[in-house]
C-alpha cells in the first residue's frame, strides 16, 4: 500500500473556504459472486463513464469487487492492496479518486472486508470493517476478522474523510469517532438488503434514510451512502445510494434495486454555514465523554 495525504490544515481550507462545487458518482452495482474478472469490468466500466461524466470521486459499494454472500471463498477471492487487479483500478482512475471493497488478505493471513480510498493512483486509505454482522441472515464473523480502528483521513479535493461500512453505520460509538475526528465528509459503503417489507415501503431504505439524515446533522458532515443492487441467496438489495447535505436534506439519490451511475453535486462551503447554524462540534465536550465511558467501563468489567 502507498499512503500519502496533504497536511490536515490546506485539507480543511480546500473543503470549507473555498467554495468548490465537487462532482461525486455513486457506482451502484450489482456484483456477481465470486467472479473477480466479470466485477473488475464492471468497475472499469463505471470508472469511464464516471470520468466522461466529470466526477471527482467516483464510490462502489462494500466488496464490490466480490459480491457479499463470499463465505468459504474468502481465501480464494482475498487479495493484497498491491493486487494486479486493485492496479488497474487505481490506474484507470487517474487523477480521479475512488473507493471500492474488496477482500483483503494481511501478512498474518487474517481477512478482512476492506474499502479503500485512492487518489492520484496511489491507496491513501483502508479501512476494515469493524462491526461483523452474526445475526439473522448474516454470518460475517465466521469468514473474517473485525477490523480494529476508526480513524479519519485528509483527502487533496474533500477535506476530511472517514469510511465505514455497513454495519459499522448502524453504530452510535463510529459516529462519536468521526465527529471527534472532525470529518467534512462520512462515506458509508453498504451491501444491504431488502428487509420488513410495509406495503410499497422498504424499511431499511427508510433506516438508513434516517441513519445519514441524523448523522449528517449532528457531525456537521455530508454523509455519502452506496449501496449495491442485484440478488443473492435468494436475497434482494436495494440499493437507494445517497448523499445527505449537513443539513440532513438529501441533494442526490440513486434509484431503488436497478443498476446506476448517479451524479451528485455539492459545495462543501455549505459546512461552514450548517456549522455556524448548529455549532455542535464546537460545543461537543470530548473529555467529559471519555471520562464518563471510563467510569462505566470500570463499573461493568472492574467490579
Amino acid at each position: 500500500m502507498t499512503t500519502g495525504s496533504p497536511s490536515s490544515e490546506s485539507a480543511r481550507d480546500s473543503a470549507t473556504g473555498s467554495g468548490d462545487v465537487l462532482r461525486v458518482a455513486l457506482a451502484q452495482i450489482a456484483p456477481v459472486l465470486g467472479d473477480q474478472r466479470q466485477n473488475l469490468r464492471l468497475h472499469l466500466e463505471r470508472i469511464g463513464e464516471a470520468r466522461r461524466r466529470g466526477a471527482e470521486l467516483v464510490v462502489f459499494p462494500e466488496l464490490s469487487l466480490t459480491g457479499y454472500f463470499v463465505r468459504d471463498m474468502v481465501p480464494d477471492l482475498a487479495m493484497e492492496p498491491s493486487s494486479p487487479e486493485i492496479r488497474e483500478l487505481l490506474e484507470a482512475a487517474g487523477r480521479m479518486s475512488l473507493v471500492a471493497g474488496f477482500v483483503e488478505e494481511s501478512p498474518q493471513h487474517r481477512f478482512y472486508n476492506s474499502a479503500f480510498y485512492a487518489e492520484g493512483g496511489r491507496i491513501v486509505h483502508l479501512h476494515h470493517k469493524v462491526y461483523l454482522p452474526t445475526y439473522g441472515l448474516f454470518d460475517e464473523r465466521r469468514y473474517f476478522a473485525a477490523g480494529e480502528r476508526i480513524r479519519a483521513f485528509d483527502t487533496a479535493r474533500f477535506g476530511r474523510m472517514g469510511i465505514l461500512i455497513c454495519e459499522d453505520f448502524w453504530h452510535l460509538s463510529t459516529a462519536a469517532v468521526m465527529q471527534a475526528e472532525e470529518v467534512d465528509v462520512l462515506l458509508c459503503v453498504a451491501n444491504s438488503p431488502a428487509r420488513g417489507v410495509d406495503g410499497p415501503e422498504i424499511r431499511t431504505v427508510e433506516t438508513y434514510r434516517q441513519l445519514a439524515a441524523t448523522f449528517a446533522m449532528l457531525i456537521g458532515t455530508v454523509v455519502i451512502v452506496v449501496n449495491r443492487v442485484g440478488f443473492e441467496d435468494g436475497l434482494c438489495f436495494w440499493g437507494g445510494s445517497m448523499v445527505v447535505g449537513p443539513d440532513g436534506h438529501t441533494i442526490a439519490e440513486a434509484p431503488l434495486l436497478d443498476e446506476a451511475l448517479t451524479m451528485a453535486t455539492f459545495d462543501l462551503a455549505e459546512l461552514r454555514r450548517e456549522r455556524v447554524i448548529s455549532p455542535l462540534l464546537r460545543d461537543e465536550r470530548l473529555l467529559l465523554t471519555i471520562e464518563e465511558l471510563n467510569r462505566i467501563r470500570r463499573q461493568r468489567y472492574e467490579s
